[in-house]
């Protein structure tokens, strides 16, 4: 059986200017034969298609490649479709949970240069924030004429590396702790990825918070003048990338926010643009549905205006399997009670996209049928790894008769204040029966102020439990979600709540994907 990269080498993609065509698209950077980048577009017209995911193993349920297959599928049912994917980042790719860019026969391509450097935005990314860290640390060895007293805002780089979580800077003699986050999890990604357009994309940067005063007042990007020179860093990586999938569906990927500790989207930017041509547009979101679609809606949809008309929730047997203790029947909790929040809490119309892999028998998938079919979600086989768009095309055909007109409900409304907009996500969405404030959490939000309570909330939590707690698989119940700390994200515009034990560093695994990566004659083996 040939790797995903073997089937990748062995694609023959199309020019890029023939995949833009196929959009009307006239303007390109072209980044080689097959890459490039284009100018951000804000007319949306697409019916846009959300797909997310029950909470996973740690190996992934295939989301990435059910959103890709669908895709495919969409166009060979004569449907005018676009992808709006994420970038991926390094820390994966080379650590245990892999690369963003699908599987078997629904990939895109070139997917060893998506999995890689790309175009460089996440290295514009790292660049902007390192910047700013510099600029930081230039002032307050310069006099610090802005008197600040403590450092909030952390350098960041595209790798795992847990030794980085804590280290100590000097600066004119003064040593202080500090640490590094991973890009993903930067402010500036999240930032870039909640932008309308350049000119908020600055606006967004000068907010960001680096620190405070001997007076507790927030010192920003704008007070040490570096947003201006951070926007130089991200003048290309503002503008959407279009690759192709293996059948040659345009495919926009920009951005890469993680969604336990970030809001896990792309980019508003790239999903705007790709709506503006496109008539479907199929987007993810990150890990499960408590995590990436509640972000996508409570955070991207509340402030970009965007409004899914579809949302695919994609489940194997073998998550379900997991989150019972190998128990099927247990495990189906999970499911469930993501059906009911997309349908009851978010106002979604749903089908379930059961992703088949070969070891799955025919009683378990009948067993996961009627149980969507008993909360009143169609469900639809899904064999896109093995068929490609072909293995997609009844999910297709059950997508555009569910997709009607845009409609979304949030979990909370926007005059609640942020420790009850915590607690409707918790006890709506996770099903907790409650939240604990840690006295950290407490003290650091009422430092914010009031004005805070108009942002959007974006909890850090584990992508694999609905509670704070990664072992507490399944359904849960009975639990509390504790709230440790709260940070104010200003250039992005929301407020992190960070529940549980959430890492902004990840480390690597005791055998990362990394050791078993070769390159002979410029072809990449062991990168899938």
């Amino acid at each position: 059986m040939k790797t995903d990269i073997e089937i990748a080498y062995a694609a023959k993609p199309q020019p890029i200017e023939k995949i833009a065509k196929k959009l009307g698209i006239a303007e390109l950077h072209r980044y080689g034969d097959i890459v490039a980048k284009v100018e951000p577009k804000d007319v949306p017209k697409a019916k846009i298609v959300l797909v997310t995911a029950i909470n996973p193993t740690p190996a992934g349920e295939g989301k990435s490649t059910v959103s890709i297959g669908l895709a495919d599928g969409l166009n060979k049912i004569g449907v005018k479709t676009a992808l709006a994917l994420r970038e991926p980042s390094l820390g994966p790719v080379f650590g245990m949970k892999g690369g963003a860019t699908g599987g078997g026969m629904a990939q895109i391509v070139p997917m060893d240069d998506i999995n890689l450097h790309f175009t460089g935005d996440l290295h514009a990314i790292t660049s902007a924030n390192n910047l700013l860290c510099a600029m930081v640390d230039n002032s307050i060895y310069f006099g610090n004429p802005l008197k600040i007293a403590k450092v909030t805002f952390n350098r960041c780089m595209d790798c795992n590396d847990r030794a980085l979580r804590s280290i100590v800077v000097a600066v004119g003699g003064n040593a202080r702790d500090d640490g590094f986050n991973i890009t993903a999890a930067s402010e500036v990604m999240a930032t870039l990825c909640l932008a309308a357009d350049f000119a908020d994309l600055k606006e967004r940067l000068g907010r960001i918070i680096v620190g405070y005063d001997y007076d507790g007042k927030p010192v920003t990007a704008k007070d040490l003048g570096a947003n201006e020179a951070m926007a130089v860093l991200l003048k290309d990586a503002a503008k959407p990338n279009l690759v192709q999938t293996l059948e040659g569906t345009p495919a926009f990927v920009h951005g890469g926010p993680f969604a336990n500790i970030a809001h896990g989207c792309n980019s508003v930017i790239a999903t705007k643009t790709a709506a503006s041509y496109a008539d479907y547009v199929v987007t993810e979101a990150g890990f499960g549905a408590d995590l990436g679609a509640e972000k996508f809606f409570d955070v991207k949809c509340r402030v970009s205006g965007i409004r899914p008309s579809c949302t695919v929730l994609v489940a194997t047997v073998r998550a379900l399997k997991y989150g019972g203790d190998g128990d099927l029947s247990v495990g189906m909790g999970n499911l469930i009670k993501h059906i009911d929040n997309l349908k009851n809490v978010f106002g979604q119309n749903v089908v379930v996209a059961v992703n088949r892999f070969t070891d799955d028998t025919d009683a378990e998938l009948k067993a996961v049928a009627d149980a969507c079919r008993e909360h009143g979600a169609e469900s639809v086989l899904c064999e896109c790894w093995a068929k490609g768009g072909a293995g997609a095309k009844k999910l297709a055909e059950a997508v555009v008769k569910a997709a009607g007109e845009p409609k979304l409900t949030f979990a909370y409304d926007d005059g609640d204040t942020v420790m009850q907009k915590v607690e409707k996500v918790a006890t709506k969405v996770y099903g907790a029966s409650g939240v604990v404030w840690t006295a950290k959490a407490k003290k650091n939000l009422e430092k914010m102020g009031a004005d805070v309570n108009k942002l959007p909330v974006c909890i850090a939590k584990t992508q694999y439990s609905l509670s704070d707690d990664p072992k507490k698989l399944g359904r849960p119940e009975g639990f509390t979600v504790t709230v440790r700390d709260v940070q104010y994200r200003a250039g992005a515009g929301f407020v992190v709540a960070v529940a549980g034990d959430i890492l902004l560093m990840p480390g690597l695994p005791k055998r990362p994907n990394a050791v078993g990566m070769t390159i002979d004659g410029g072809k990449i083996g062991g990168l899938f």
